[in-house]
């Protein structure tokens, strides 16, 4: 399964299957992904790799987050797959997959930090903050 950035110049592929698929309320997500909340698929980092322009990709690293960064195309700005801080998981923004990732949106987390504005528009499980932590 492929993915790339707006230019089209970054691209990757992943091997499903995905971890999970959640919806990220917390508020660095919002602001990186400039919306509501972030769409991201979790897989471990060995079913990921780079087809092209690995090197136009850059990282933002939050010191005070402990599994929260960013990764971006420097040449036009989109949201690119990133590793976790811990380096277990390899976060994908489902918004750059060029395919159907096979699997729908299970949870929707840190939803005690949604936007004010932000109306619920489904029926997902609600976590306050991380599940399980």
């Amino acid at each position: 399964m492929k993915g790339s950035c707006l230019c089209g110049d970054v691209s990757y592929e992943v091997t499903p299957p995905f971890k999970f698929f959640q919806y990220c309320h917390c508020s660095r997500c919002r602001k990186v992904s400039g919306s509501a909340h972030a769409s991201n698929l979790l897989i471990a980092p060995e079913q990921f790799q780079w087809i092209s322009g690995e090197e136009l990709v850059g990282r933002f690293e939050e010191k005070n987050a402990k599994y929260f960064a960013s990764s971006f195309c420097k040449k036009c700005g989109s949201s690119m797959p990133w590793l976790a801080q811990g380096g277990k998981n390899r976060i994908v923004p489902a918004g750059t997959l060029d395919d159907d990732p096979g699997i729908r949106p299970q949870q929707s987390i840190f939803y005690a930090s949604k936007a004010c504005w932000y109306e619920q528009v489904s029926d997902l499980p609600q976590y306050t903050t991380l599940p399980g932590k």
